[in-house]
């Protein structure tokens, strides 16, 4: 059985699986030869059927093969392996399955395998027990990267931090680790140490090393400062990196996802189109840019991303989220199952978590979103996952948990115009804090004189207290800087309310033309033109139901696309 032990090796490196797994079949049902040499090649076809059952995503089976191979390793006679070559190979297979004298089992790399069966199962608690049966002088790069994983996924950051540092010691590029060690809070004086520890690869000249250094600290700045919440400072040292590499896809997402946190929409999106040009069957990222185009009413881009996305991988997280992005205008419920389906791929896919929540509390389950937004901020907490906690704490009537989250966010972010807006959301709940949340809405205004969000909080918050005329002096003194279509809808709003109908329509025909796929302005000029007839804009209409079965009859992705 040499010969097919030779042919299925060659199988599993060329990535044929399936051919390799039925071979697989054959070798460990063979009756092996009661010599050390026959136990071995046993254990060698065990470990070659584990890798092709891997390969094939059948990790139970690989799991069953893997484990077998160990417990035969451990039947062969000690003297046995001890006349054998000291050399070991890193596939834990020795490499001329036809030698006469063959490597001993690599029992650290088949623990390691066995550990990746466990993690692509989700049983992290088994391989990280696994993973800890490897003595650190013996880890490779990649399995300090897995071990690191697993203890993160533990909460054992501590432990994670000592991996993920051996992995940029091995070499500086794991972008994985630098992200995971600026959320632990790593600073960038600590990475530029590491660096020094790093081998010079290739002999190469000391200033190529010198130039290398230099942008992956910038790059390492902007990871510290966005782990920190400073959102302001990591945009500008990613804007540095894009002139020294242009046209960089990776810091081109970077960019607009930052951009989508924290409220610049119409630029983040800009830059998710930019690095779509670039790579057009780019994935990362692109359930926010779903999200935004969604928020933007843009239901015939976000249908051709979809599309594209479909296409290209329909089982990743971010295809499932532009799914439930897609779905949230005509049925909610179905968008959710998207949302959860999102979470069953990858359960630590943050904007998942976020998705999810939001759809909760469109369906009036604000104590499930809590449960949503935590998980988000036990991943990594962001403005997001506190606007979220905050909506749905108000929503549950929970008014000391939104300000204490509130104000978490604020100490959090500091100098966060956003943070300072969402203390003054929950004060401007009730009549009695109006005045604190007012401070706090000019205060985000002074901080931040672009962060039209503070500035439409106020407006309302004037309205509400019977002040119409100085919302209108803020919302024109605004669009006399800003030509926004949320700035008109509000101003619209106004003038509704005081019975300037011909005002509001003027401005929420001005929404229309900034944005003409703006529902709100859509909804509220429908509703207008009944004010203007004298017609009742709440009383139902006698073709609704009709409307609502129509709509029933549309349930299939592929009519929706």
């Amino acid at each position: 059985m040499e010969a097919a032990r030779e042919s299925m090796a060659a199988l599993v490196d060329a990535g044929l699986y399936d051919c390799a797994q039925t071979l697989g079949c054959f070798l460990v049902s063979s009756s092996p030869a009661s010599s050390e040499a026959g136990m071995s090649m046993k254990v060698e076809s065990l470990v070659l059927h584990g890798d092709a059952l891997h390969g094939e995503k059948e990790f139970r089976r690989a799991l069953s093969a893997y484990k077998q191979a160990m417990q035969y390793s451990k039947n062969i006679p000690r003297q046995a392996t001890s006349n054998t070559r000291s050399s070991v190979t890193a596939t834990g297979r020795s490499p001329s399955p036809n030698s006469s004298s063959l490597a001993p089992l690599n029992e650290n790399e088949v623990k390691f395998k066995i550990a990746l069966c466990y993690s692509a199962l989700r049983e992290h608690r088994e391989a990280l027990q696994e993973m800890e049966g490897i003595p650190s002088k013996a880890r490779t790069l990649k399995m300090n990267l897995m071990l690191g994983k697993l203890y993160r996924i533990s909460r054992n950051n501590r432990a994670a931090a000592v991996c993920y540092k051996e992995c940029l010691r091995q070499c500086p590029y794991v972008f994985e680790a630098i992200t995971a060690l600026a959320e632990m809070g790593l600073s960038s004086k600590e990475f530029s140490l590491i660096f020094s520890q790093a081998p010079n690869r290739g002999g190469k000249a000391p200033g190529d090393s010198l130039d290398a250094q230099r942008w992956w600290n910038r790059y390492v700045e902007a990871q510290c400062c966005i782990a920190s919440n400073d959102y302001k400072g990591g945009l500008d040292i990613y804007l540095d990196l894009m002139q020294r590499f242009p046209n960089n896809v990776h810091i081109l997402l970077e960019i607009a996802k930052v951009e989508a946190i924290i409220g610049r929409n119409d630029e983040a999106i800009m830059n998710f189109e930019k690095a779509r040009l670039i790579d057009p069957n780019i994935m990362t990222y692109m359930d926010e840019y779903a999200i935004l185009l969604k928020s933007k009413s843009d239901y015939t881009k976000l249908n051709k991303l979809v599309h594209d996305m479909l296409h290209i991988d329909p089982a990743r997280p971010e295809t499932c989220l532009a799914l439930a992005a897609l779905w949230e205008r005509k049925d909610e419920r179905k968008a959710l199952t998207y949302a959860e389906k999102s979470l069953r791929v990858d359960d630590r896919h943050i904007t998942g978590y976020i998705m999810k929540g939001n759809l909760h509390l469109l369906l009036n389950r604000p104590d499930l979103a809590v449960t949503d937004f935590r998980g988000a901020q036990e991943l990594r907490a962001d403005l997001r996952s506190y606007q979220g906690l905050v909506r749905a704490y108000l929503a549950l009537s929970k008014c000391k948990d939104a300000l204490f989250t509130a104000r978490e966010a604020m100490k959090v972010m500091h100098q966060s115009a956003k943070a300072l807006k969402l203390v003054g959301d929950v004060h401007a709940i009730s009549s009695s804090g109006r005045e604190k949340a007012r401070k706090f809405y000019e205060s985000a205004i002074r901080l931040e004189p672009g962060f039209l969000g503070a500035a439409l909080a106020l407006a309302d918050l004037h309205v509400a207290e019977g002040r119409n005329k100085d919302a209108v002096l803020l919302l024109e003194r605004y669009l006399r800087q800003w030509a926004d279509d949320s700035l008109h809808i509000k101003l619209a709003q106004v003038f509704a309310a005081t019975n300037m109908l011909s005002d509001a329509l003027s401005h929420y025909q001005s929404a229309l033309r900034i944005n003409p796929h703006n529902e709100a302005a859509k909804k509220g000029l429908e509703r207008l033109e009944k004010q203007m007839k004298g017609v009742d804009p709440d009383a139902p209409e006698e073709d609704e139901e009709n409307e609502a079965d129509d709509v029933d009859g549309d349930q299939d992705d592929a009519e929706l696309l």
